[in-house]
């Protein structure tokens, strides 16, 4: 089955096709950095507008790197949720439409099982069952997965992801957008040691997150060490830096490794935005070594948003018999647990 993936939950247009058999084909992606730079964040509205004026150019270029046409395709996948209504919306009716025109399948994929299945887009793919850490900035979860749909969620953030409190600490560093990239890179510049960072809810049993706590103490950091209405010196910024992503980093491990623990498993998929992370992927490395243990992460393209994983989790679900039909189904709010086992992999 060829596949068309349609990504446009947030701030990147990723567009792909997929085929069942001869694996991916071809992907693009455009991302709307420089576009909400200006605004410190994304702004739902100028999202919207810019994967209009994208997706349609993006279409036709994909099909070109895959050397195929409209007619070729046997099904269309799109981002039904979780993200921005209105860019949600523009993937949607752009694949409904399509499907409507060619009399082909469309199916609604959550965004979060596109990310969570991208490493069977690897030439080396986990198998069933695993636990899977899906940490991005909108989401750190920890999810126990037997197969395609069968997901049952094991600890979640409390108040801000991971990659949220990576971008909120960088605003207090007044770093530029988008911030969590950035301090990660300054991070392999600062001291680990020289400040005691807290790695909150590590000291009582149970797989929940909550960041917020770090936060605090960041900030408070910060303003112990200003000079007056300046940031601290340029070594104090670095070890912060340092400091805050080694925290958050080992927490994250801790969760996993307490994860692994709880389920008897031995397999571990990290993806999301902050899987891209090489101070995480090297503490897990050793951690799952450390204990006869396996991890793996797409690779870096695909860490962050992309219509590839959109193309792989749709094939799944057309092949195995499921359809969204043509009224376009857009669902903002989203939580995995609610997803089905489509029919014939059940």
């Amino acid at each position: 089955m060829l596949v068309l993936g349609i990504e446009t939950s947030c701030d990147e247009t990723g567009l792909a096709v997929y085929d069942s058999e001869r694996g991916l084909l071809a992907h693009t992606l455009y991302s709307q950095v420089a576009l909400h730079a200006d605004y410190g964040g994304v702004v739902p509205e100028l999202a919207s507008r810019d994967h209009i004026r994208k997706i349609l150019p993006m279409l036709d270029q994909v099909l070109e790197k895959a050397e195929i046409n409209k007619r070729d395709i046997n099904g269309i996948a799109y981002t039904a949720g979780p993200g921005l209504m209105g860019a949600l919306m523009v993937g949607g009716s752009m694949a409904t439409a399509l499907g409507f025109a060619l009399e082909i399948p469309v199916v609604g994929v959550h965004h979060m099982e596109g990310h969570l299945l991208a490493p069977m887009l690897e030439e080396n793919p986990p198998v069933f069952p695993f636990v899977a850490l899906l940490v991005s900035g909108g989401h750190t979860q920890l999810v126990s997965v037997n197969a395609i749909g069968d997901y049952q969620l094991l600890g979640e953030s409390l108040d801000d992801a991971a990659g949220e409190a990576f971008d909120k600490t960088a605003k207090m560093l007044d770093l530029d957008y988008p911030g969590g990239p950035i301090l990660a890179a300054l991070a392999e510049r600062g001291q680990v040691d020289r400040f005691s960072f807290p790695r909150p809810m590590t000291d009582r049993p149970g797989l929940d997150f909550s960041f917020s706590g770090l936060k605090t103490f960041t900030r408070n950091l910060i303003e112990k060490h200003r000079g007056g209405d300046l940031l601290p010196d340029q070594q104090t910024v670095l070890d912060i830096c340092a400091g805050f992503q080694e925290a958050v980093v080992d927490t994250l491990v801790i969760k996993c490794q307490r994860a692994l623990q709880q389920t008897g498993l031995k397999t571990l998929v990290v993806a999301g935005g902050v899987s891209a992370n090489s101070r995480l992927r090297e503490k897990l490395g050793v951690a799952l070594n450390n204990n006869n243990g396996d991890v793996f992460y797409a690779r870096h393209e695909f860490c962050t948003d992309n219509g590839a994983m959109i193309a792989y989790a749709g094939c799944q679900r057309l092949i195995a018999g499921e359809r969204s039909g043509l009224a376009l189904a857009i669902t903002p709010r989203w939580p995995l647990q609610d997803l089905t086992i489509p029919r014939e992999i059940n």
